[in-house]
């Protein structure tokens, strides 16, 4: 007895799968933290000014010798571009900004422009840390407009992270893999974590 074509279940090739519309609400919390992270950028950048200007000006974030703008703004790697990295938050925030708007409203990105936004604040991510490391054990003084940055990056790479994951832009073999640990919000469980610790280092050494 032969067996019609028709009759034999193929396995789905993954490049035909069905478009996925990520969830709304990580965009949301992208918007939400692009503009803490921006107005923490555009603070950051005018005392950049007032520093250049007179280096001996006192900020208001200027708490004590170790919670202090200045001390940090003076080291050489707050400007590790020739210009203050403040300046790099005013020029990508916005374009966050924009993409969690198109994205609330619905605007279905193509896939390399998502795995371009990824790849791109995914260098922001590293950046952010790597600054957090260099503040913690180098420079020995915390700015608090750049914990804010630190930590809304984070917030907003999860959520930029989870939108490619969910649509199946790094290939449905890693959506259907992770799915069930974005079900139980895993994502969010490890970025608050990350964050309390990050607090905590800094609530143990300077407090």
């Amino acid at each position: 007895m032969t067996t019609s074509a028709a009759e034999i279940e193929l396995e789905p090739d993954p490049d035909d799968a069905p478009e996925f519309r990520p969830k709304r609400w990580p965009y949301g919390e992208m918007l939400i933290s692009s503009l803490l992270s921006l107005l923490a950028s555009f603070v950051l950048s005018v005392d950049a000014i007032v520093l250049a200007a007179n280096p001996d000006a006192e900020l208001s974030c200027n708490i004590n010798a170790q919670i202090s703008c200045g001390a940090v703004a003076a080291s050489w790697q707050a400007n590790l571009f020739g210009w203050p990295n403040a300046f790099l938050g005013l020029i990508a925030e916005p374009v966050v900004i924009t993409i969690a708007i198109l994205g609330l409203a619905g605007t279905r990105f193509p896939r390399w422009f998502l795995l371009a936004a990824q790849f791109v604040y995914t260098l922001g991510l590293i950046f952010a840390l790597w600054l957090f490391y260099q503040s913690y054990f180098n420079i020995n003084a915390m700015c608090p407009w750049c914990l804010l940055v630190t930590a809304t990056t984070i917030l907003v790479w999860t959520s930029m992270t989870r939108i490619n994951i969910e649509a199946g832009n790094f290939g449905q073999g890693v959506r259907r893999a992770l799915t069930p640990a974005l079900s139980y919000h895993a994502d969010i469980y490890g970025s608050i974590l990350l964050i309390a610790v990050l607090g905590a280092m800094v609530i143990l050494k300077y407090a």
